[in-house]
């Protein structure tokens, strides 16, 4: 089975990629910018314009009862296995054009790519249509529906009060029909082609990179409760500042992920009570993001900080409160596709060493369920959720190169069998 591909082809066919990406793009709830969210109208155009595409290769397209899009290329070998490729449409407000949506493009140009070379396995390509929890503030809904735990959710609502039932009802599809969006295929592996949304590559000068494991996460809500008082007449060691503490408390956690590699500590959002100028802070509320590739250590930092919250409370005669939002443990991916990806990578002259990703992704969830693998393009910039977000025409041109081989040597693993 051959890997070449004449260059001027993958050239047109990354271009044809971007092209698309930026189509996608216009399909938005806000004039002017890049709002995307799940079972919005315009999912209905983004669909549309991965139809075109997929019926001009003969796929099989079809919109499952969650929103997502699925394409389906069936092989002619008895008791084929099933690859997943894909990634997400929905987006966060006022997004970039790449985000999720780059990854279902290069699914589409792959295909493309094959012609009509036989595989020895099925491929299911499919742009879920939510991952980023914006409506809901519940992520991987798409994800979710294909392993069959999406309709636990059915009940929640969003902020306008309607629910996840309504939402698919509204949308026009049968809320009846979700069981049948699980794929119950016998699948071989789940494959996403995503930008890095961070500067790691770009620093290291490298395009692209495969993933090994996915940042287990840590969200909790703190607050540090003090006394208001004037802030003419109260003299500095008579305070109870909740904002002091809260500051301390950033500073402590920036220290700590400083000094200890591959932790990341984000204090995002802090907000001071009852916010004026001239009152001191009686209570702050703010958040905490931790993540690390390692339960363990994120664990442990977590614990580390709660005891230091609780020190600085009693330090400074402040009340302190936490509350779990969020706790997803790393996933590693799949030694033996991430070294398939890897030998690709090689073979097309790439660094084949693989990195973390700090961001979660619709692989999350589904390498817990799913032999899982992902390949990184360099953000420009390191920048993602941005208007400005960026790929480089020629790191879309070397992933179809690294995608195409890796299908081939999949392929040539599938039929060792």
């Amino acid at each position: 089975m051959t890997t070449s591909q004449p260059a001027h082809e993958l050239t047109d066919l990354a271009q044809r990629t971007l092209t698309c990406c930026a189509d996608i793009a216009a399909c938005t709830e806000e004039p002017g910018q890049i709002t995307r969210t799940f079972l919005c109208a315009p999912m209905h155009d983004a669909h549309a314009r991965l139809d075109a595409w997929a019926a001009a290769l003969g796929l099989q397209t079809r919109e499952d009862a969650a929103g997502n899009w699925r394409a389906t290329r069936r092989s002619d070998r008895e008791g084929a296995r099933t690859l997943v490729i894909g990634s997400h449409l929905d987006s966060v407000p006022n997004a970039g054009a790449y985000d999720g949506v780059l990854g279902v493009v290069l699914g589409l140009s792959l295909l493309d790519a094959l012609k009509d070379t036989p595989l020895p396995y099925h491929v299911e390509l499919v742009g879920f249509s939510e991952e980023e929890g914006v409506r809901f503030s519940v992520p991987f809904i798409g994800s979710r529906a294909l392993l069959g735990t999406a309709e636990e959710l059915l009940t929640v609502t969003d902020a306008q009060g309607k629910t996840v039932a309504q939402a698919i009802t509204e949308y026009g599809l049968d809320v009846g029909q979700l069981a049948e969006a699980q794929l119950r295929e016998d699948v071989l592996g789940y494959l996403e082609m995503h930008i890095e949304q961070g500067p790691v590559l770009e620093a290291e000068d490298r395009s692209l990179a495969a993933v090994h494991a996915i940042a287990g996460q840590s969200r909790l809500n703190f607050t540090f409760s003090g006394k208001a008082n004037h802030a003419g007449t109260t003299p500095m060691h008579l305070r109870r500042d909740a904002l002091a503490g809260a500051s301390a408390f950033v500073l402590a956690a920036e220290n700590l992920a400083r000094n200890t590699p591959g932790l990341v500590a984000t204090v995002g959002a802090l907000r001071p009570l009852p916010g004026a100028s001239n009152v001191i802070p009686g209570e702050v509320q703010f958040t905490l993001d931790l993540r690390h590739a390692q339960d363990e250590v994120r664990e442990g930092a977590l614990a580390r900080l709660l005891a230091e919250a609780q020190q600085l409370a009693e330090a400074r005669d402040l009340t302190f409160t936490s509350e779990v939002r969020l706790e997803e443990p790393a996933t590693p991916m799949d030694p033996a596709l991430t070294e398939l990806l890897g030998e690709a990578l090689a073979a097309e002259g790439h660094v084949s060493t693989p990195m973390v990703s700090g961001a979660g992704h619709d692989a999350m969830l589904l390498g817990h369920t799913w032999p899982a693998t992902m390949l990184f393009l360099r953000s420009p910039g390191g920048l993602s959720h941005h208007p400005d977000e960026a790929v480089r025409g020629e790191d879309v041109e070397a992933a179809l190169r690294v995608g195409t081989r890796f299908l081939h040597l999949l392929a040539e693993r599938e039929e060792a069998r």
